[in-house]
């Protein structure tokens, strides 16, 4: 079927939601939470069914029914750049970060899953690969966990082959150095150990963090050492921070200004985006883009299966967070979620995001 010949118009969208409770009470520097709730989008053209998602509140669901289904139907799937641009425009006076932000950003990637299936090509391949295949890092050590558990969990990444851990912290700064003590016995001496304190910590626990972490843990990765609002303090931090210990966040980053405002601060060593918040794989890209003209690295946060695609298409991706609760949910929800491959995920070479809802499984979380 031709891109002439296909029927594109969008027939029908809508919006469903599952809440899945997660294998225990999980916990960061600022937050706890028991389950983890996924806004799926679906856009229906051609015969086809684009489906996309964002972990966001039920409230995207509403935002997608009520705001935005009827500014995508009738419209052309295969243009996605102006149906982004309408979507923007309809959620002016609601303001275009937070919900509205998520759920364009569920409608965009279903928009992309779509315009795959109607072509027949795997959406890396619609974007343009820069790479075959790209390294993920294990992301949980959440603070709830016992020894024990943060032990299995990074030994298990470990042993099969992925480069790098990452841990949370900032809940009890003071336990925080035992604890980096386990998770460095739990990989060994090769292994990157990341932390992310979520914002938890002030500038000068901080600095304190990043030079005791280096020193006696080899860590080389500090994720939102403070806020990420805090543009002056993540500057200090990563002016400051220990040679080889990159300075990192974005994941807030609803709006193409917020990555503008980190990257001209000088804010990060690594620029993170996520496409369930940042208006999907179109505004993924255009922060990809940022990153390329300010010469640094991007990484991509959670939803693993979601950005597989465009970090294979992004010049400057490094690697991709491999988050302990959105694997598990994707795997359980979709058939076609990437396995890692000695360290490593690519594409299983299917249209679109290669994903498909797995109806039975799905059923009870709904």
């Amino acid at each position: 079927m031709s891109i002439i010949d296909s029927d594109a118009m969008i027939r029908s969208v809508g919006a469903r939601v599952f809440t899945v409770p997660t294998d225990g009470p999980e916990s960061d520097g600022t937050l706890e939470w028991e389950s983890t709730t996924l806004v799926l989008a679906l856009v229906e053209a051609g015969g086809m069914t684009g489906m996309g998602y964002t972990y966001a509140d039920r409230a995207a669901a509403s935002v997608i029914d009520d705001k935005l289904a009827a500014i995508l139907e009738g419209g052309n799937a295969l243009d996605i750049n102006g149906l982004w641009l309408a979507m923007l425009g309809a959620v002016r006076n609601l303001g275009q970060s937070g919900i509205a932000a998520m759920a364009i950003a569920a409608l965009d990637t279903a928009l992309w899953d779509l315009k795959g299936k109607l072509l027949g090509l795997p959406v890396a391949d619609l974007l343009g690969k820069a790479r075959p295949s790209i390294p993920v890092y294990g992301s949980g050590g959440f603070t709830s966990y016992d020894d024990a558990r943060l032990s299995e969990q990074f030994a298990g990444w470990a042993a099969d082959g992925l480069f790098a851990v990452k841990m949370k912290i900032g809940r009890d700064p003071t336990d925080d150095p035992r604890r980096m003590a386990v998770a460095r016995a739990a990989i060994g001496a090769e292994p990157g150990l990341f932390i992310d304190a979520n914002g938890a910590l002030s500038r000068k626990q901080a600095l304190a963090v990043a030079d005791s972490a280096v020193r006696d843990h080899g860590v080389s990765w500090f994720e939102e050492p403070v806020s990420s609002n805090d543009l002056e303090g993540l500057r200090l931090v990563r002016d400051r921070a220990p040679a080889g210990l990159a300075i990192t966040t974005g994941e807030y980053g609803f709006a193409l200004w917020t990555f503008r405002d980190l990257l001209l601060a000088g804010a990060v060593d690594v620029l993170q985006a996520d496409a369930t918040r940042c208006c999907g794989i179109t505004g993924f890209l255009k922060a990809a883009a940022l990153a390329e003209a300010h010469e640094l690295p991007l990484s991509s946060h959670c939803a693993p299966a979601l950005h597989l695609h465009p970090c294979l298409a992004a010049p400057k991706a490094v690697h991709m967070e491999w988050f302990h609760d959105h694997v598990r949910i994707e795997r359980m929800l979709f058939d076609g979620a990437p396995m890692p491959q000695a360290g490593r995920v690519a594409t299983n070479g299917e249209p679109g995001l290669g994903l498909s809802l797995r109806e039975a499984d799905a059923a009870r979380f709904e």
